[in-house]
């Protein structure tokens, strides 16, 4: 067995391709859209060939889709938790559970998905002004 795809479903593709394209770097690696049936399906991953995120953006969708809890996070494995939660920041992106620990960060996708960022190998020393930062809404 091979682990594939998670399927986000989004409101607003701009926005949702903004941040995972823009923000967290992911690719376009293919997509279909489906006139008749009026949706479109876009994959995309940290790179050619890994496991994808795939929004399903159903063009005629008005309303929020509600946040179940019995989904929890998509995970992905950054290669300096500082800077990748800084540069996030930069960008707008609101750090939710901040990485005081150097290991582990929360943020979300505009369509309220968690998002964990871990620290690739070990945790890095914790540091301000992380270490000092406290938690934001939920995660």
């Amino acid at each position: 067995m091979k682990y594939l795809h998670t399927m986000i479903r989004v409101l607003d593709l701009n926005k949702s391709l903004d941040f995972y394209e823009k923000k967290l770097g992911l690719q376009q690696t293919r997509r279909k859209d489906f006139e008749e049936e009026r949706f479109s399906l876009i994959y995309l991953a940290t790179a050619k060939g890994e496991p994808e995120v795939e929004l399903t953006w159903n063009w005629d969708e008005k309303n929020p889709y509600s946040c179940g809890r019995n989904f929890g996070h998509l995970a992905f494995e950054v290669d300096n938790i500082y800077d990748f939660c800084q540069k996030l920041m930069d960008d707008g992106v609101t750090i939710l559970r901040p990485p005081r620990d150097g290991n582990m960060a929360f943020i979300r996708c505009p369509d309220k998905i968690s998002i964990e960022l871990l620290q690739k190998g070990n945790a890095l020393p914790p540091m301000e002004p992380w270490k000092s930062m406290g938690n934001i809404g939920e995660w």
